[in-house]
């Protein structure tokens, strides 16, 4: 059993070079299956014996993506094709690719123009209320196990598939016990360190998170509760990176209590759940039950809602938007939520974030002001 520094700097070498730990499971011979941003059935691959690896794009010059994307396509989506076409995903198996919007359904198809690996494209149903979705849903992932197995030449058992589903589900159940955790521990959990957390996921096998995780859940509740006298925020948007943008709230006092981000909560706090007929149906029937998020469409609107939850549940005084560059359900999903949080007396910030190198002055004199009058 590591102690909670060794896995603290663990989970901080693993999210700040993730191709270092890329480079390790080919050397073991692994099948790596590269990731798109959000909600692919990763579970799938994992049945499959493979290490499925997240792929959110980094901050990079587009310069390649520009002969495939135009200037106004979602950031992260340009810096995955810049990657994918300069070679940084060379010696991936294949990637899973879900159709959510309209730049994603573009990638699919540049894809597999550009980049000379395996695509795995795949839709998610919208009107997730009716049951008929389950079943199209369920559709599609066979189709996904299909092809995995075409490429690997193997087959993926039931079996397999029930205990990965324990596996994934368990891993979720560790991240959402951290997440509850954090607020106590602002003096070990920064900004960076608790993105650190939750990058590292993306990055590792989850056999082998789960033991990081339980570890550093056991160190933080061997510690005392520590008494944050600062501001408290909780993000939301896809992503709050680079590291140099979490850096800027801990220069002024923000400590990030909770999120709502994609490529964090998001993809945890809904478990695969035990109704269903065949593990595969169990498995689509976790789409039907996401919430808060404006890539799965929501009739009532929770997310403003959940926003209000989570500030008082971790003593937030303000939410910070991280809103992502040209995602438009992002942007259609501010100005409801934002409504919501002034009415109820919780001041909200949004801040731009992209994928192309910046320095984030703006970022920095805007968090600023937003810290003092919290």
């Amino acid at each position: 059993m590591a102690n909670l520094e060794e896995r603290l700097n663990e989970v901080k070498l693993i999210a700040k070079g993730p191709k270092a730990q890329f480079k390790k499971y080919i050397a073991a011979g692994k099948k790596v299956m590269g990731c798109f941003p959000m909600y692919v059935p990763e579970v799938i691959a994992h049945a499959a014996g493979m290490v499925p690896m997240g792929m959110w794009g980094a901050q990079t010059e587009q310069k390649l993506s520009k002969l495939y994307l135009p200037a106004f396509a979602c950031p992260l989506m340009q810096s995955n094709m810049e990657l994918g076409l300069r070679g940084t995903y060379e010696g991936m198996t294949a990637v899973m690719i879900p159709t959510m919007c309209d730049t994603f359904r573009c990638v699919s198809q540049n894809w597999k123009s550009g980049v000379k690996i395996p695509t795995i494209s795949f839709s998610f149903p919208q009107n997730r209320k009716l049951e008929a979705s389950v079943e199209f849903l369920e559709t599609e992932y066979n189709y996904v196990k299909e092809r995995i197995e075409e490429i690997l030449g193997t087959k993926i058992t039931d079996e397999a598939l029930e205990k990965s589903v324990k596996i994934y589900n368990e891993h979720a159940k560790l991240m959402m016990k951290f997440a509850d955790l954090v607020p106590d521990h602002l003096d070990v959990i920064t900004p960076t360190v608790r993105h650190w957390v939750m990058k590292s996921a993306m990055f590792v096998d989850k056999t082998e998170h789960i033991e990081i995780m339980k570890d550093i859940i056991a160190g933080l509740e061997a510690r005392p509760a520590y008494n944050w006298t600062g501001k408290r925020v909780v993000l939301t948007g896809i992503t709050a990176e680079p590291e140099s943008f979490l850096q800027i709230f801990e220069d002024n006092g923000l400590a990030v209590v909770a999120d709502d981000l994609g490529q964090e909560m998001r993809q945890y706090r809904t478990l695969i759940p035990d109704e269903g007929k065949t593990v595969m149906e169990r498995i689509a029937r976790q789409w039907n039950k996401r919430f808060a998020c404006p890539l799965a469409h929501d009739e009532k609107f929770s997310r403003g809602d959940h926003l209000l939850d989570l500030c008082a549940k971790t003593k937030a005084t303000g939410v910070v938007v991280c809103l992502m560059k040209f995602c438009d359900p992002e942007e259609y999903d501010f100005p409801l939520y934002n409504k919501q949080l002034r009415e109820a007396g919780i001041p909200s910030l949004s801040l731009d974030v992209d994928q192309q190198p910046t320095n984030y002055d703006q970022a920095r004199t805007r968090l600023q002001a937003f810290a003092e009058i919290l």
